[in-house]
């Protein structure tokens, strides 16, 4: 299937307003930078509450963000942003996370994890378990039901809710109701079919996300490591109920798909969502397409329905 035209609408808008496609070579400041000063106008999204906050993460506190969708909502989940764990940001996700609470009917508290390669892997996870420990601990005067967190992210986001819920697991808690895998980061190789297939895909490439590796787990070693690349952990039996989301159109679609997979053989409630014409980065260009609007919103109502 070939992508939607709208996507390669923005695609190409995005090229032109000067969005890198050739990392190699460059710093991540550069990177972020570019980044950073691109920016789309997006549709005011007015919710019940937004309040920033500062939770604990692994070695210090870290900005987080809550969007309450209604007064009275109690569900929560907990949602790390992408990019390759070393862009991103609480602002570059604020739009995302304000259709997220609204479509999921969920409390979001967004975490601003640690970036590699100031503080490589395994700062993002460890801050990420943490956080969800830390909004666990104190969902009463948050607002939130503690019977019904949940785990969200997309893209290296996804790869941080994935691991979270596996090491909720293994130590014991905190408990988790339900995860939210949006075009999640998997595994560390790169020599998957969808990697081929896609390497030049638009919003991601399959040689970024070789730059995104080498700054986040320079060592090759630390890439086999379940909080790396969570397809490689031993057993994914005891996870909270799971939605994975992959694009036709996109480099990560494979391991994505794998996931879900093993999820189901290791007997995990899982509803996989493959949407053939769309991209990497989807969800954050649902305000301008009509089909990426429409499959954030199926994985929403999921979310619901799995709690």
């Amino acid at each position: 299937m070939t992508i939607d035209a709208e996507i390669l609408a923005l695609a190409t808008m995005a090229e032109q307003l000067g969005l890198p496609r050739d990392f190699e070579g460059r710093a991540p400041s550069e990177i972020r930078a570019a980044f950073a000063a691109i920016s789309f106008p997006m549709p005011e999204h007015p919710l019940a509450r937004v309040e920033d906050l500062s939770v604990d993460g692994a070695a210090g506190a870290l900005p987080a963000r809550l969007y309450a969708p209604r007064p009275d909502a109690r569900d929560a989940l907990v949602f790390f942003h992408g990019g390759g764990f070393v862009l991103g940001g609480l602002d570059q996700h604020d739009d995302l996370c304000r259709r997220l609470a609204t479509a999921s009917d969920s409390v979001i508290v967004s975490v601003d994890y640690r970036l590699a390669p100031e503080q490589p892997f395994p700062a993002a996870p460890e801050d990420a378990y943490a956080a969800v420990c830390w909004v666990h601990a104190r969902a009463r005067e948050l607002g939130v039901d503690p019977r019904a967190i949940g785990v969200a992210g997309d893209s290296a986001g996804g790869a941080l809710a994935a691991v979270v819920a596996q090491l909720a697991f293994a130590r014991g808690g905190p408990p988790l109701a339900v995860a939210l895998l949006l075009y999640p980061v998997t595994d560390h190789d790169l020599g998957r079919d969808s990697y081929v297939a896609n390497a030049e895909a638009p919003f991601l490439t399959s040689a970024q996300m070789g730059w995104f590796w080498d700054h986040y787990a320079p060592d090759p070693r630390d890439r086999l490591d379940p909080r790396a690349s969570p397809l490689r952990a031993p057993s994914l039996a005891g996870l909270p109920p799971t939605v994975v989301a992959t694009a036709g159109h996109d480099p990560l679609a494979d391991e994505g798909a794998a996931y879900a997979a093993a999820l189901a053989e290791a007997g995990v409630v899982v509803v996989h969502r493959r949407f053939a014409g769309l991209v990497h980065g989807f969800a954050s260009l649902a305000p301008f397409a009509a089909a990426a609007r429409n499959a954030f919103e199926e994985v929403a109502r999921d979310v619901r329905a799995l709690r």
